[in-house]
């Protein structure tokens, strides 16, 4: 397709910049509290080296690893704090839809830290501490289903052992264990009461790369995604919860929403969720920019093998194929052909006064059955200093040659607004949303429907506002009969 002539130097302008370096529910809470501090500047650099570390954790399970990226000063990984034994030990875990497992450092870690550069003690976690924790054997039902069968030389003595290599070269081995998972069991419009199930997860003995770091360390991750392996789908076997959970990530007040359970308003429109992936992977059917369609490939969005659009809060940034990437970058700057771009530590930034609401075009990303993420310039720009902007849409092709036909949505254009990931009926949805007003979620053994709000549902929050705390909200079924 041929150009104006502005159109292409600004186009070889942005390639140059970009380059240069390169059942029965009652409910119950969680605090998850956010990993970086909100605007204000500081070594974005070292922010782009652990969205890099947690990308490469997502995109490692489909063997698509993608290192080497970036975070924008004004957003943040999220954090729980959960409780884990008999009696309760505090763990700090990174939340996380990319991947299947809640593992924690334990006792027995070799390189795991002891304090945390955010600000507060890591816990080791010993099963023997634990009067309701016990080791899982290689011959247990839990392991063999994990691996397909038996393990070879498996024998009752010893452990069912796990070792995940994630994309940036970080990696986690121990073994796994089972014991009682505390939290908050909502029992009406701002009140709880301690509730626990029993799940299996990962006793970390080793870690590698940056997760054995304590710049940023926490005490491990919790895996939101759609194995057997995960929490949810362990507290759903159990009968404790519907497989269904939501976030709303709050980046104009800081804060917001995580839920697990039936969140009955506000309503969501859905698009269906692609059969047998790992990830939560969806069918995107064209983009446009100001209200016009951009002329792409025709099959540049279809599903395959390192092809296809993958939604992931726990990424931040979004990447874009190279021919998506350069024609979104085209029409987004075509009307302010005087800009300079500036490469920050890699990413591409420019001056602005103004609004640039006012002054670029609203971004609509269109998926099967008519349902339209609308990302605005506040969105996919980030503010790093006085009236400097820049661009939270990364070039996929110049990052890895695996990952150069993924489509990666992130925070940056999934915060502000509901999104739901219903795995029952296995489709994903969103609505643009106040996400420091309230929601509703129904209480299933009740009937009743509890209004739900992210600043008063737990005094927590006003204690760690400055830390922009997100609630967690914990919609456990109590029904008998649902358990295996």
């Amino acid at each position: 397709m041929a150009r104006p002539p502005a159109a292409a130097l600004l186009f070889a302008a942005l390639l140059a910049a970009a380059s240069a370096d390169h059942g029965a529910v009652a409910t119950g809470v969680f605090q998850v509290r956010r990993k970086f501090p909100a605007a204000g500047g500081g070594d974005i650099g070292a922010f782009r080296a652990h969205d890099g570390s947690r990308r490469g954790r997502l995109l490692a399970a489909a063997d698509l690893p993608l290192g080497g990226l970036g975070l924008p000063t004004d957003t943040g990984l999220y954090y729980a704090e959960i409780g884990i034994g008999t009696p309760t030990k505090r763990y700090y875990v990174q939340m996380d839809t990319g991947s299947d497992i809640l593992w924690v450092n334990c006792i027995s870690c070799d390189r795991c830290p002891h304090k945390s550069g955010l600000g507060f003690e890591l816990t080791l976690y010993d099963p023997k501490d634990s009067s309701t924790g016990n080791t899982v054997s290689c011959d247990q039902g839990f392991c063999s289903a994990t691996y397909g069968g038996l393990l070879p030389g498996c024998t009752t003595s010893l452990p069912c052992e796990y070792s995940v290599m994630y994309g940036d070269g970080s990696s986690t081995t121990g073994f796994f264990v089972s014991d009682l998972l505390q939290y908050d069991q909502v029992a009406g419009d701002g009140r709880t009461r301690p509730a626990n199930s029993s799940i299996t997860f990962g006793c970390g003995s080793q870690q590698g790369g940056d997760l054995g770091s304590s710049n940023q360390a926490l005490d491990g991750i919790i895996g939101f995604g759609q194995s057997n392996t995960s929490m949810l789908s362990q507290l759903a076997a159990a009968g404790k919860v519907k497989k269904i959970f939501a976030h709303c990530l709050d980046t104009i007040n800081g804060g917001g929403i995580f839920a697990i359970g039936n969140v009955v308003q506000p309503k969501v429109k859905t698009t269906p969720l692609v059969p047998n992936m790992p990830h939560y992977n969806v069918n995107l059917k064209s983009i446009d920019v100001g209200g016009t369609a951009l002329k792409l490939p025709e099959h540049i969005f279809d599903t395959g093998e390192k092809k296809g659009t993958i939604i992931d809060s726990g990424t931040t940034l979004t990447y874009l194929p190279e021919v998506v990437y350069k024609e979104i970058m085209v029409a987004v700057f075509a009307k302010h052909q005087d800009i300079t771009f500036h490469n920050v530590q890699d990413f591409l930034c420019f001056q602005y006064v103004g609004s640039v609401d006012d002054g670029f075009p609203k971004i609509t990303f269109h998926f099967e059955d008519d349902l339209s993420l609308n990302v605005y310039p506040h969105d996919y720009f980030f503010q790093n200093g006085d009236n400097l902007y820049c661009v939270g849409f990364q070039n996929g092709g110049l990052q890895s040659k695996d990952g150069k036909d993924m489509v990666l949505l992130g925070d940056l254009v999934l915060s502000n607004k509901l999104v739901v990931y219903d795995l029952e009926n296995q489709v994903i949805g969103w609505t643009e949303y106040n996400c420091s007003s309230s929601i509703k979620i129904k209480d299933d053994q009740t009937g009743a429907t509890y209004t739900v709000d992210a600043h008063n549902i737990s005094s927590g929050w006003m204690i760690f506002h400055q830390q922009n705390l997100l609630i967690l909200l914990l919609v456990t079924m109590v029904c008998g009969y649902l358990i295996l």
